[in-house]
């Protein structure tokens, strides 16, 4: 396997999040200018494959009201790495993050997103390694 740095991943990333991506409760306010919207959940699963480590999660709240749930990623070394925090550009705040455990196997949700996604990643970055 080719070694990945994060500007690689970072740049292929922003080449191959699109709508057909985004989380379908994001969906209606995605657009090219904002490309990380609504791709922070199988962005962090691709992270995770990639480096390992944790996924992180956290409420997303605006003016006091949730607004849903943010990912992002905890790697081995214990460096926090979030790779779609722009996409929140109203004054989000979130609640103080948890690790939660990978689901093994096929996600119960947005399984074919991530498939696309890793998928799209592959001529940028070379063969991925197997699904966790």
């Amino acid at each position: 396997m080719p070694p990945w740095n994060l500007l690689d991943l970072d740049t292929a990333l922003r080449t191959c999040w699109a709508a057909d991506t985004c989380s379908p409760d994001d969906l209606p306010d995605w657009h090219p200018d904002n490309p990380a919207l609504g791709h922070c959940d199988i962005t962090a699963l691709v992270v995770n494959d990639l480096f390992g480590g944790e996924l992180v999660v956290g409420e997303v709240h605006l003016d006091g009201t949730q607004r849903g749930y943010h990912w992002w990623n905890r790697l081995p070394s214990g460096i926090e790495l979030d790779l779609t925090r722009e996409q929140f550009r109203h004054g989000q705040t979130f609640t103080a993050p948890r690790t939660v455990e990978r689901p093994p196997g096929p996600l119960p949700r947005r399984w074919p997103e991530y498939l696309l996604l890793r998928t799209r990643l592959t001529p940028h970055l070379g063969p991925l390694p197997p699904i966790r």
